[in-house]
């Protein structure tokens, strides 16, 4: 088992009546039982259309870590999403599927009455139908936290916004609070009174359909995490497990999220602006006993904080100077020479003589005091019998560890 968390929330947790537990269902976008699920589409159809929203998301980060501090980082990614959470909003309750983006602080959904809206198969929430949805006021402190999206309805003193995005997606809408009920299980939810959110009445872009809205969990003070903090005492783990298994994933919050027992590791977050994303530090990687010191001569890699830990996104990438000199190593390790990828995605591939995994040198990614081992499934993919690709991708821009090689780790 292994847990990266904040190392004073491991070892220095001050317990409360109000400090609850609970667990919830995370349904993966490519596995049976989600709705985005195509019976039709390989296996590397996923993995090629999984690495394009890496992409995707990778730009938008990009975007949010070269504004400026002081404005609204990280609202929501237009589309795409990997790891969907099932919750019930107003009174009486409306069920929709939600993204739960560790990417993002922001919760977002769609709203009646549309004046431009992408089609959605579930219910649309009408705010006007619940007795319990509260309008924010435009003096409110997280209107006053929006800053440049914030858009103020003066006469009604009604907190609304407008987020932009480089592809020309855009969503405009008002800001309220409302009753929120997250799905334990079949017959049972818990309820929170007043989780403020966004309520777009006006969406326009690249938008899953099946999905309507964002939950954002990141680590900024907008996050469904930060308004749960009292109760849930800002603890949240989960664990990814692999699309072909026929059990779901899992994320806990509060009691539920606490690592028991000693086989685990811990390295400290650290504390950098955008405060959205859950930045750790990458000292090395090995393959097999080889270590590689996580540097590079053209740029300053080796900062605290040099990588985002990301449930979002499918790939891990990695420094591209460091990445030639990995792609080396695994070159010598596995004893083959490197080939191209035979549906054009830009990770390595390798041939081999055998179609099991077993002889594939283990990964080993060195953190600030925490060295994890990654499954071989988490590091390789098999697009042939006899020629496996790299889980991860170089990048320039950003190191991100991606939710391929979170697999079987309850982070």
């Amino acid at each position: 088992m292994i847990c990266f968390t904040h190392i004073f929330l491991l070892f220095a947790v001050i317990q409360f009546d109000t400090d609850i537990g609970f667990s919830v269902e995370l349904i993966q976008r490519d596995s049976s039982i989600s709705p985005f699920y195509n019976p039709s589409e390989t296996y590397i159809d996923r993995m090629h259309n999984a690495f394009h929203r890496s992409i995707s998301r990778i730009n938008h980060f990009k975007t949010s870590l070269s504004a400026s501090t002081k404005a609204l980082q990280s609202p929501m990614v237009p589309s795409g999403g990997e790891y969907f959470m099932e919750i019930s909003i107003g009174t009486p309750k409306i069920k929709v599927l939600r993204n739960a983006d560790t990417g993002s602080d922001l919760t977002w959904i769609q709203c009646k009455p549309c004046k431009k809206c992408f089609k959605q198969k579930p219910q649309l929430f009408d705010p006007k139908n619940s007795s319990t949805y509260k309008l924010l006021p435009c003096e409110s402190p997280y209107c006053i936290s929006l800053m440049k999206d914030k858009r103020c309805d003066v006469k009604r003193n009604v907190c609304g916004y407008k987020y932009l995005y480089g592809d020309g997606s855009f969503s405009e809408g008002n800001i309220g609070n409302e009753k929120f009920a997250i799905a334990l299980s079949t017959n049972h939810h818990v309820s929170f009174l007043k989780i403020i959110f966004d309520c777009g009445h006006s969406n326009v872009g690249l938008f899953d359909e099946v999905g309507s809205g964002i939950i954002g969990i990141g680590g900024g003070h907008l996050s469904l995490i930060f308004q749960l903090g009292f109760t849930i005492k800002g603890k949240f783990s989960y664990c990814l497990v692999p699309t072909s298994s026929n059990v779901t994933s899992k994320i806990n919050f509060g009691m539920k999220s606490l690592v028991l027992g000693h086989n685990f590791v811990s390295t400290p977050l650290v504390d950098k602006e955008p405060k959205t994303f859950y930045y750790v530090t990458l000292e090395a990687i090995s393959v097999g006993n080889k270590r590689l010191a996580y540097t590079s001569s053209s740029s300053n890699i080796s900062q605290k904080g040099n990588m985002i830990i990301d449930t979002g996104t499918t790939y891990t990438f990695l420094n591209p100077d460091f990445y030639e000199i990995f792609a080396e190593a695994l070159e010598e390790a596995i004893g083959s020479k490197r080939v191209r990828n035979p549906w054009g995605l830009p990770s390595v591939c390798f041939k081999v003589r055998s179609h099991h995994s077993d002889h594939l040198p283990i990964i080993t990614v060195h953190f600030t005091g925490a060295d994890v081992k990654l499954p071989t499934s988490s590091s390789y993919f098999r697009v042939q019998k006899h020629m496996v690709c790299l889980t991860m991708i170089a990048s320039y821009d950003i190191s991100i560890l991606g939710n391929l090689s979170q697999i079987n780790l309850y982070v």
